[in-house]
């Protein structure tokens, strides 16, 4: 039997670089003004425009942008201000980041999570899978 032996692509070094955090943290700024404020159009350009890419929401399971863009376009506008409770936000190398949240939506007692696994596309960092629960 033959054994393969894996070295680790990532070294201590290449997590949490700070400057690909400060561009992580900005793009996820970004994404959380444009959710409250429902601009619908900055929202589509943050998820990467693939077939590949989901997004499991509280109550609906999206395969690809274009179910994505759908969804965001019948959503309806209203409660959407939420607090952040909770944030970390973690790079791998130069090109890939996870964001994780709590929040909680205005006049909600409930906690809602959010994971985002962020990729650095060439035309910028893009959301290329999304969860989002809330607690019972």
């Amino acid at each position: 039997m033959t054994h393969i032996s894996h070295k680790p692509m990532l070294n201590n070094a290449d997590i949490n670089r700070p400057d690909v955090l400060a561009e992580v943290n900005a793009a996820f700024d970004s994404y959380e003004q444009a959710l409250v404020t429902n601009d619908v159009e900055a929202l589509d350009e943050l998820f990467w425009a693939s077939p590949l890419t989901l997004r499991y929401g509280a109550g609906e399971n999206l395969y690809g942008h274009e179910a994505i863009r759908k969804f965001r376009q019948g959503r309806p506008a209203t409660q959407l201000m939420r607090t952040v409770t909770e944030r970390q936000i973690t790079s791998f190398g130069a090109d890939m980041a996870v964001a994780n949240i709590e929040f909680r939506r205005d006049g909600s007692d409930r906690i809602g999570r959010q994971s985002q696994t962020w990729a650095r596309m060439p035309e910028g960092w893009r959301v290329v899978s999304a969860h989002v629960s809330l607690m019972l």
